[in-house]
């Protein structure tokens, strides 16, 4: 497991993330990749983040989940950033994306929240 990784994410919550993702791309708004991410999450407009867990080197993801804790904003992991880069609509991998503006994923978003806060306790 990557060192950024701070929790493990079932593959059912993996799924039910790039759903959320997808959503919000057809309906709300994403920045993608871990700059734009960085800014959504200082700016705390982000409503989810979310990291894949097989980028290299790792260190470019590590102040994510901090930052995150920080602004009290959820973030999960999914395994897979071609994945991840698919659901965001994108014809390359992403490390990361943050949704920030829900659209019809408001729900998803909820619900993947609620289950990582759990996770983490």
């Amino acid at each position: 497991m990557p060192a950024f990784v701070k929790f493990e994410v079932p593959k059912e919550l993996a799924e039910k993330t790039y759903d959320a993702v997808e959503k919000a791309r057809d309906t709300g708004k994403l920045k993608k990749g871990v700059n734009e991410a960085t800014k959504a999450i200082e700016r705390g407009v982000a409503k989810l983040v979310v990291m894949a867990q097989d980028v290299e080197p790792e260190e470019v993801m590590m102040h994510l989940p901090v930052i995150c804790e920080e602004k009290k904003i959820p973030y999960s992991y999914v395994p897979s950033k071609s994945e991840l880069g698919k659901a965001a609509g994108l014809d390359v991998p992403t490390t990361s994306i943050a949704i920030v503006q829900e659209g019809d994923s408001k729900k998803l978003i909820d619900d993947v929240a609620k289950q990582i806060a759990a996770l983490k306790k």
